[in-house]
């Protein structure tokens, strides 16, 4: 619509609306049947998972009209929402946060947080390859696909050790080699075998 603005490469699915005031980044993926509303910021990156939700008030009413009130949403950097998620306006998708199918996001969510659930909840990190990681030494985490490695800091975020979170991912790590499932039980056999 008008006054909206769409990034480079995009990918945009069927059924989709991208409001007025809308911003969306650079090779961002929408998949079908997502409407984006006023007061939503989408950074480069992020994929937006089919029939996910997103909200621009937080008190709707047929009676009163609130076109004035519109609330921000930012989905940050790389971020995925999953298949018929919801995300409530007013809050803000820390990058390359992995919103899980279904959840509820009612509250900002952490970079690199893997929220699931309603309402959702983190239940541990998701690497820039979407690889849920585990505890490696104290405070580090490291990505079972990529060996990408993590640390958490003060304000309860994940910082890349290895690469910058603003730079793109090298040639190399920019293709999937090995099913999710895969990568998560050899994961989790390595776990058993160590402990």
């Amino acid at each position: 619509m008008n006054e909206a603005v769409i990034g480079n490469d995009c990918s945009i699915g069927q059924n989709c609306c991208i409001s007025p005031e809308v911003t969306i980044g650079d090779r961002v993926k929408i998949q079908n049947n997502v409407s984006v509303y006023t007061g939503t910021i989408v950074e480069d990156d992020v994929f937006l998972g089919p029939s996910c939700v997103l909200t621009n008030v937080s008190n709707p009413r047929s009676q009163v009209s609130r076109k004035k009130l519109y609330e921000k949403t930012t989905i940050r950097r790389g971020a995925t929402i999953g298949a018929n998620a919801t995300i409530v306006c007013g809050v803000e998708v820390g990058q390359y946060s992995f919103i899980a199918a279904g959840a509820v996001v009612t509250k900002d969510v952490p970079d690199y947080a893997l929220m699931v659930g309603n309402p959702a909840r983190q239940t541990g990190w998701m690497s820039r390859h979407g690889q849920k990681m585990n505890s490696g030494t104290p405070g580090i985490v490291v990505c079972p696909e990529s060996s990408l490695k993590y640390r958490e800091n003060q304000n309860g975020n994940l910082t890349c050790l290895d690469i910058s979170e603003s730079d793109p991912l090298p040639a190399e790590m920019a293709t999937g080699q090995t099913p999710y499932r895969e990568i998560q039980d050899q994961a989790k056999k390595a776990r058993l075998f160590a402990g």
